[in-house]
């Protein structure tokens, strides 16, 4: 029997953000988004909140009564154009710093349950990345995933009932018939994966306990 609990997808407007929303829905859950531009992404179709991640006004009106905080927080820009420049619109450090202000504000509401999308290739997985996937962190992903690093160690140390999903590389692929590929002890099936399918982890996570205190890598078979 699905437990509808409520929810709050911080970063909600991005690709993962929206596709775990899409798959809250289909668990049943009561969602509230979290973004800039949330109610025009949204519309009435579920609770919105617009602002800043990095606003602690912000975190507090969206997370009242809320039992749950998922964070799916990055930079969606050209990786080239923002290790050249730097970012346009998102800072650089919104990881880091929207997940350190989402705990604290987790904290201070009581709210236990978090689960955060980084990336494969940090934290616990640093180390198993294949050739080409260090090369191209180090050329241009460096940035992103030194303030990703910072993110994983909040966390870990925040005391909170976390789970970190990993993904390998994300795309938008739409075909139903893949299937997705879990494991907590850095393993990996395909190197891809759909925004679909991590978003459907996501939001089954939710009510598993065996994804408690957990770092997940996730690919497709």
């Amino acid at each position: 029997m699905k437990v509808s609990k409520k929810v709050l997808v911080i970063g909600a407007s991005g690709g993962s953000g929206r596709k775990t929303i899409e798959a809250l829905i289909e668990e049943g859950h009561q969602v509230t988004a979290l973004s800039r531009s949330a109610s025009k992404v949204f519309g009435k179709d579920i609770g919105t909140v617009d602002g800043s991640a990095l606003d602690k006004d912000n975190l507090k009106v969206a997370m009242l009564n809320q039992e749950v905080v998922i964070i799916t927080l990055g930079i969606t820009e050209n990786p080239l154009r923002v290790r050249l420049l730097g970012p346009a619109k998102t800072p650089m450090n919104i990881r880091s710093e929207g997940t350190r202000l989402a705990i604290e504000t987790m904290k201070e509401l009581n709210i236990k349950r978090l689960l955060v999308q980084t990336s494969f290739g940090t934290g616990p997985s640093k180390n198993m990345l294949r050739f080409i996937e260090k090369l191209f962190f180090k050329l241009l992903l460096k940035p992103q995933m030194d303030d990703t690093e910072k993110q994983d160690k909040y966390i870990r140390e925040s005391g909170l009932d976390w789970t970190i999903s990993q993904p390998v590389h994300l795309n938008d692929n739409k075909e139903v018939s893949s299937s997705l590929y879990t494991s907590n002890n850095n393993q990996v099936s395909q190197w891809k994966v759909s925004r679909r399918l991590v978003g459907k982890f996501l939001a089954k996570a939710i009510s598993d306990n065996s994804t408690l205190k957990q770092t997940i890598a996730v690919s497709q078979k």
